[in-house]
């Protein structure tokens, strides 16, 4: 299902967080936003799902105005995936995928043999099945995210919202989550998703948004808009781009003594 920002801009009071940003991201697209610590990465998201409404501009989802979906209806367009977070209680593996299916049930109601397979086919497809019975707070860092991204799955959305995925992993992990992200594009879903780290999304994305005091500082594909200059402007840093046989790697660029 497609996504579409147009024009789309945001404020807390007097100060201006997102000023017209467009993007436009369809099914089988990775869209990974990137921007320093407070430049509208949240509030973008935020806005997406409707947590935020009083924006500017508008929010297209499969065509619809986005302010126009009721609850339901959003959940049967976006599933989020936040960052690594403990639950208050200790459930398994399986009991967090199976809240994905909520929105389908009524109040009171408990899932039932649908539920249970929808979540047994999400854990499945991210190869986390044997994980069912064990205690979330028990699992990797690696494991958790993926248990959250089946939870995703489990809620049936055509589009995936990932808030950095990767944040609090370690380096094997960070490739295990982001190669699996990557293989669900593939399948056809739309993930938008928000990173710190320039390689991922020159790895793993289809297009970048980049994001630079609110606005649009670049959109495109990867290996177009990724750059030293668009880093040293997002983040103040010095980066080399590297030429190697498994492909280019963005590096520090880094002032040697003596």
């Amino acid at each position: 299902m497609r996504i579409e920002a147009q024009n789309l801009s945001f404020s807390y009071h007097s100060r201006r967080v997102l000023s017209g940003v467009s993007f436009q991201a369809e099914p089988g697209q990775l869209l990974a936003v990137m921007g320093p610590n407070g430049v509208g990465k949240t509030t973008l998201f935020r806005c997406i799902l409707g947590t935020l409404s009083g924006y500017e501009g508008s929010i297209l989802i499969g065509g619809a105005d986005s302010k126009t979906l009721s609850a339901r209806q959003r959940a049967d367009r976006i599933a989020y995936i936040p960052q690594i977070h403990a639950p208050l209680f200790s459930f398994s593996a399986r009991d967090m995928v199976l809240m994905g299916t909520a929105h389908t049930l009524s109040a009171f109601s408990a899932p039932g043999p649908k539920e249970r397979a929808a979540a047994n086919s999400a854990m499945e497809r991210l190869g986390i099945l044997h994980l069912a019975e064990r205690s979330f707070h028990c699992l990797s860092g690696g494991e958790q995210q993926l248990v959250l991204i089946a939870r995703a799955l489990a809620q049936d959305s055509p589009i995936l919202l990932m808030d950095e995925p990767t944040s609090s992993l370690d380096y094997g992990n960070q490739n295990l989550v982001l190669s699996r992200v990557r293989a669900l594009a593939d399948e056809g879903y739309t993930v938008l998703l928000s990173t710190h780290n320039p390689q991922h999304a020159l790895w793993y994305a289809d297009q970048v948004l980049a994001l630079c005091e609110g606005k649009v500082a670049a959109l495109g594909a990867p290996e177009k808009v990724l750059c030293p200059a668009l880093i040293r402007q997002l983040y103040g840093t010095q980066t080399e781009f590297v030429n190697t046989s498994h492909g280019v790697l963005i590096v520090p660029a880094i002032e040697r003594m003596g």
